[in-house]
């Protein structure tokens, strides 16, 4: 069961990292999510997953029950996890988006021809706007 999820964790990894390597600001966004995906399958596999394992809420009086109970705290963990990789995707698909109305492109080469000359201190040029 664990070769299984450390074999599927991999394979997720890999196709994260190949759409983070893309150009596409969309793809970006997408893999870094995936990535966040083998992450949480990662550290839910750091709690042991067994066939037979039983709830984490173990019922008063059947404290013997505790050793083969499952560990809640990856669970946890991996649910905030979700929570916080599911508003971080958000946010990237608005700022991606932002990107592309005000660029008229989601690539991410072609965006360094839209960013202004330094100046003489290597600092980004202030482009100021006209009212």
């Amino acid at each position: 069961m664990i070769l299984a999820l450390a074999v599927a964790a991999g394979a997720i990894v890999f196709a994260g990292v190949y759409l983070i390597l893309s150009r596409d600001l969309l793809r970006m966004v997408v893999g870094v999510s995936i990535l966040g995906y083998a992450a949480n399958l990662a550290l839910l596999a750091s709690g042991r997953p067994e066939p037979g394992m039983k709830p984490a809420i173990v019922p008063e009086g059947l404290e013997a029950l505790s050793s083969a109970a499952a560990d809640p705290v990856p669970q946890a963990l991996v649910l905030t996890s979700i929570v916080i990789g599911f508003a971080l995707t958000c946010f990237s698909l608005v700022l991606v988006l932002a990107i592309q109305q005000r660029t008229g492109g989601a690539d991410a080469d072609a965006l360094r021809e839209v960013e202004p000359p330094p100046t003489h201190d290597h600092q980004p040029a202030l482009v100021e706007e006209e009212p």
